[in-house]
């Protein structure tokens, strides 16, 4: 893997864009939430968060390129990176129900459909903040990727050590293995329509059930895939021109977001208020959103830049963006829904990027701090 200087310039840029565009989908929530109460909001959230599907499966894959191969043992790796997540992890685990509780409790109306139905009393509150060491919360949500990016390091230093002393061939099928499992999601899903009814209830497929949820193409399916499609893409480069390059990534990306988009609504229309089979579509391990960020990557991979300060600094505060920012995006829906006379198509971006801002400098300003900075890098 290079390590040269414009390597690590779009590698910023990487982190930058898939940061935002975190900010963004989160941002459509609200939006979304309206469903048939109004049309118009749903489908501009259903918009932007489709587009953006990408930015998580961005995230994992610079993981990949910045940390694969592993060159140290399994402890001092554990010891490095799962300690950085797990700080970070506490302290907002902690204080996010605190601001939300009194944030809500301060007299100012909040308006988003999304939170109004949560319980924020301080009973509840006090139950969020221990029990995060189960789950996260509404007001954790975006540390699902936490819990989620532990895992992954706990396995790194494993897969890295196969991928090591693994032919190009062998890499390549274990990813076809993973397309494979990205397209479970949908054949689940349809097959009721060929009269499968399922086991006692269950409609698992390929032996998942009530007591077995480790189905045929578990140890293959993920957000692992993203990681090893990160390394086989970095060590064995695609050799293409930038015609070719954009003529394949433009298409399959088109093609990947009507599919994300179209089955969204066509989904909510089957299954009207059901964020459960919602989900389904915008996996981020589904097949159509794999299609937008693979085609996302190869073209920003191949973007070579000049070394940027100021880029690189603002790359180094996207961990704390993703951190922060979801109770100030909550903040810049109530301050814009009603105050900002712009259609939802236009307000999501404009709140996204208040968002990113706002917690942009918020992280810098916590980065001054020793004891602060330990929270948000």
């Amino acid at each position: 893997m290079k390590n040269d200087k414009t390597h690590i310039a779009w590698v910023d840029l990487l982190r930058v864009l898939a940061c935002f565009l975190v900010v963004l989908a989160h941002c459509c929530d609200p939006f979304v939430a309206r469903f048939d109460t109004n049309r118009f909001e749903f489908l501009s959230g259903a918009f932007w968060g489709s587009l953006v599907r990408p930015c998580v499966p961005l995230f994992v894959m610079m993981t990949g390129v910045l940390l694969l191969p592993i060159q140290t043992d399994m402890s001092t790796f554990y010891n490095k990176r799962i300690k950085r997540i797990v700080i970070p992890l506490i302290f907002w685990s902690v204080l996010s129900p605190i601001l939300y509780y009194l944030y809500l409790n301060s007299g100012v109306v909040t308006l988003s459909p999304n939170i109004v139905a949560e319980d924020h009393t301080l009973s509840a509150t006090i139950t969020r903040i221990y029990s995060f060491i189960f789950n996260f919360s509404y007001a954790t949500i975006p540390l699902w990727y936490l819990y989620m990016l532990v895992g992954l390091y706990l396995f790194m230093p494993i897969i890295s050590g196969w991928l090591s002393q693994a032919s190009q061939k062998d890499v390549k099928r274990f990813l076809m293995i993973w397309g494979v499992s990205m397209c479970l999601p949908y054949i689940q899903m349809g097959a009721p329509l060929l009269g499968y009814v399922g086991n006692y209830g269950n409609t698992g497929i390929l032996g998942v059930c009530d007591w077995n949820p480790y189905g045929t193409f578990y140890y293959f399916s993920g957000f692992m895939g993203y990681i090893v499609l990160a390394y086989y893409l970095l060590k064995y480069p695609l050799q293409w021109s930038w015609k070719k390059t954009l003529s394949v990534a433009a298409p399959l990306f088109a093609i990947g977001y009507a599919i994300t988009l179209g089955g969204f609504i066509v989904t909510q229309k089957f299954f009207p208020g059901s964020y459960a089979a919602l989900e389904i579509v915008w996996y981020f391990s589904g097949i159509n959103v794999f299609m937008m960020t693979y085609a996302a990557f190869i073209v920003l991979s191949k973007v070579r830049l000049n070394p940027s300060p100021f880029m690189n600094r603002l790359a180094s505060l996207t961990f704390g963006i993703y951190l922060c920012h979801f109770f100030i995006v909550q903040l810049g829906y109530d301050l814009m829904y009603k105050h900002l006379p712009l259609p939802a198509y236009l307000l999501i971006p404009v709140i996204a990027l208040f968002a990113f801002t706002v917690s942009a400098g918020i992280v810098w300003a916590m980065s001054q701090n020793k004891f602060l900075k330990k929270f948000v890098f």
